[in-house]
C-alpha cells in the first residue's frame, strides 16, 4: 500500500507573473484556498499518510503554511532546492526522505479529482517500475500508450493508438534513484525514455475522467473561479465543507458594494460604498475604495485599488 507522496512545489510560475512575485504559484488562493491544499486532500483521500515538498521560490511561505511540519495532523516535509533541479533531480533529491518505498509524485500547482485510486491499483497490479497518469489536455501530446504500456515519450510514432498528455501525477517505484546516480537538474522525461529503451515497464492510466485544470497563467487563474461557481463544481474529497468561500467572514464589504459570483474577497479586506467587483480576486487584505470599478482584477495581499480597472493585476 502506497502511503507517501513527493509534491512538486519549487517551480517558478514565471508565466503569473506579478501574481507570483508575492506567492509561489502552488500557494495561489482559490476562493480563499492554498492551491497546494488540494492536492494534499487530494492525496489523503487516496490513502497517503506522509508529504515530501520541495521548495525554490519564495520558500518561507512554505514554511508558514506548513508551520509544525503537519497538515491535517499529518507530516510535511520541506526540502529547498537552491537551485532548481526539475522533475528527475527533484525526485532524486528526495532519497533521503522517501527512502526505500514507493510513492506517488504529484504537481502541487495544479487542481484536479482524477481517480488516484484507479491509478495506484494499476500500479501495484501489473508491478510497473513506473505508472503515469494520462489524459487529453490539450496542452501536449507527447506519450503513445499501447496496451498499458507507455512505449514512447516525446516522441511521434506513426502507428501508436493514440497520443496522451502526462496528467502531473504518476506513481513510481525506489528503482528511480538508480536511474538518477546523484542529484542534478534532470527532467524525468529523458529518465523514461532510456528506461524505457532498457526494459522499464514504464505503464500509463488514462484519467479522463473527472476535471483537470492547469492554472498557468492570470487568465486560467481567474477561469478557474468562474468554472467553480457557474457549474458548481466541488472536489469530492475535501474536507472543509464551507468551501467555496466568495467572501471571507473577516472581510468587510460595505452593504452598498457589489460582488458578484465569480469574485472572491478575501481575510481582512476592505471594499468600499458603491464598489463593484466582477469576475475579480481580491487576496488577503486588499483595500478596495468606494466607488471603484473592477472587472477582471487580481488585487494582491495588502495591496489598495481605486477608480475604474480592466483585466488588470493590483
Amino acid at each position: 500500500m502506497i502511503t507517501q507522496a513527493f509534491v512538486l512545489g519549487a517551480g517558478l510560475g514565471t508565466r503569473l507573473r506579478p501574481l507570483t512575485d508575492e506567492l509561489p504559484k502552488p500557494l495561489l488562493p482559490i476562493f480563499q484556498k492554498p492551491l497546494i491544499t488540494f492536492c494534499l486532500d487530494h492525496l489523503i483521500a487516496a490513502g497517503i499518510r506522509r508529504f515530501v515538498v520541495n521548495t525554490h521560490h519564495l520558500p518561507d511561505h512554505f514554511r508558514d503554511l506548513f508551520a509544525g511540519g503537519v497538515y491535517r495532523d499529518l507530516p510535511v516535509e520541506l526540502i529547498h532546492e537552491p537551485v532548481l533541479l526539475e522533475t528527475g533531480g527533484g525526485i532524486r533529491n528526495a532519497q533521503s526522505l522517501l527512502g526505500s518505498e514507493s510513492f506517488i509524485v504529484y504537481s502541487g500547482d495544479i487542481l484536479t479529482d482524477v481517480d488516484l485510486k484507479g491509478l495506484i491499483d494499476e500500479h501495484e497490479r501489473s508491478g510497473n517500475d513506473v505508472t503515469l497518469g494520462l489524459r487529453k489536455t490539450g496542452l501536449a501530446s507527447g506519450v503513445t500508450l499501447e496496451s498499458g504500456r507507455v512505449v514512447s515519450v516525446g516522441r511521434e510514432v506513426s502507428d501508436a493508438p493514440g497520443k496522451f498528455d502526462y496528467a502531473n501525477v504518476s506513481v513510481w517505484t525506489p528503482k528511480i534513484f538508480e536511474r538518477i546516480p546523484e542529484p542534478v537538474k534532470i527532467s524525468f522525461i529523458p529518465v523514461l525514455i532510456e528506461w524505457i529503451n532498457n526494459g522499464g515497464r514504464i505503464g500509463g492510466v488514462v484519467l479522463d475522467q473527472g476535471r483537470w485544470f492547469n492554472i498557468g497563467n492570470r487568465g486560467e487563474y481567474l477561469a478557474v473561479h468562474r468554472t467553480i461557481t457557474e457549474e458548481k463544481w466541488r472536489p469530492p474529497y475535501l474536507a472543509d465543507p464551507d468551501w467555496p468561500r466568495a467572501i471571507a467572514q473577516t472581510a468587510m464589504v460595505d452593504p452598498t458594494a457589489r460582488v458578484d459570483r465569480a469574485s472572491v474577497v478575501g481575510d481582512n479586506c476592505r471594499v468600499g460604498a458603491g464598489a463593484v467587483l466582477r469576475n475579480t480576486i481580491a487576496w488577503t487584505g486588499a483595500q478596495i475604495a468606494s466607488r471603484s470599478d473592477l472587472q477582471g482584477c487580481i488585487v494582491r495581499s495588502l495591496k489598495s485599488v481605486e477608480g475604474t480597472h480592466r483585466d488588470a493585476d493590483i
